[in-house]
């Protein structure tokens, strides 16, 4: 199942010494890989000792995730940085100009959201294909579980997709801003939270 949460905080990302300021941490490959503002990325191949790289890009970094033996970036005026190891970057044009704060692989795809309702999706990273969200809502995080994307943002937004090219609304039941989505194979309950169970989805939305 998915959690959403509406505390930014909730999300924020704390690997180790060194690796400060991080606003996304991946793992692939045997090497961790963080990113964060400034054009910041970081690798780690013990969660100890953390090495700048050089990301191709002056833009902000949001988010990162690793699939098909890639490393994929987003952030501000739709910067999109790829590697295959986590040490060398390439800036990627991802065909919008709309900061991206979310991305996420899955069936194959990788799909990154942000400003605007902004959806663009890529099998190998390189060449990126924008799709209709349906919204102009900002779209903060996404993620893949249970075969489906989940996509959440501004005025309680909740859009999903099986495969990265059609997306559908889902009642989120608020109209708060949803920071985060994340897939668990546990139990989403937690103490001292508000959930807002969202229809046939599988999903819940805390506050």
């Amino acid at each position: 199942m998915m959690i959403l949460s509406v505390e930014g905080a909730a999300a924020e990302c704390r690997p180790t010494v060194g690796a400060s300021n991080c606003r996304g941490l991946v793992s692939g490959n045997g090497v961790l890989v963080t990113v964060g503002p400034c054009d910041l990325i970081r690798t780690s191949v013990d969660g100890v000792i953390w090495v700048d790289r050089t990301s191709g890009t002056p833009s902000s970094l949001y988010s990162v995730a690793y699939g098909n033996g890639i490393f994929v970036a987003v952030g501000n005026e739709g910067a999109i940085v790829t590697s295959t190891d986590g040490i060398a970057w390439t800036s990627q044009n991802s065909g919008t100009d709309d900061r991206l704060r979310g991305i996420a692989y899955g069936d194959g795809i990788f799909a990154a959201v942000g400003y605007s309702g902004t959806i663009v999706t890529s099998r190998k990273a390189v060449r990126w294909t924008t799709r209709s969200s349906g919204t102009d809502d900002r779209l903060q995080d996404i993620a893949y579980g249970h075969r489906t994307f989940v996509a959440v943002g501004w005025n309680g937004a909740i859009l999903t997709s099986k495969h990265g090219h059609t997306w559908t609304r889902r009642s989120s039941g608020t109209s708060s801003r949803l920071w985060r989505v994340a897939y668990t194979d546990g139990d989403p309950s937690t103490s001292n939270d508000k959930q807002h169970f969202v229809p046939r989805s599988g999903l819940f939305a805390m506050e």
